[in-house]
């Protein structure tokens, strides 16, 4: 359910999933107490799409993300002042999760990382992607997992 919002979105991120012992898990990372897909801001003249693809090599170091249902996203509604988020949905078959050091900050940006089924991230996740997890788990709901 992509959002109709003529608002431009300020940032942008990917739901990473892969297939685990027949079953779909998605990538979340955890910055202090906070978890979140890999997604960060876009840069002018950046698109959303390439802004997403970058922030999770940025974030995950993956890199071989392969966008199976298109190039669709679904927005989450305003928050923080207003700021919007597009989130991507993509499957990663290889590669290994490796939180990135950001230059800002001299160190790596998110504490933690884990591969978790749509549930897990629904308890974790902050209620501001309750809509984006519900978009994700309609979307693999059509895609059997054994197929990836």
């Amino acid at each position: 359910m992509p959002s109709a919002s003529n608002v431009q979105p300020r940032s942008a991120g990917v739901v990473v999933v892969r297939t685990e012992a027949g079953a779909w898990r998605c990538l979340m990372l955890r910055a202090y107490r906070d978890w979140d897909f890999p997604k960060g801001e876009i840069d002018p003249d950046e698109s959303p799409l390439a802004a997403a693809v970058r922030e999770t090599e940025e974030e995950a170091s993956l890199t071989a993300l392969s966008f199976d249902w298109g190039e669709i996203y679904c927005d989450t509604a305003p928050y923080n002042r207003g700021k919007i988020a597009r989130y991507y949905i993509a499957q990663v078959a290889e590669g290994t999760v490796k939180l990135g050091i950001n230059p800002a900050l001299g160190r790596a940006e998110h504490h933690e990382f884990r591969w978790m089924t749509l549930d897990e991230a629904r308890a974790l996740a902050a209620t501001r992607l309750g809509p984006i997890i519900d978009w994700a788990t309609a979307l693999l709901a059509r895609s059997p997992a054994d197929k990836g």
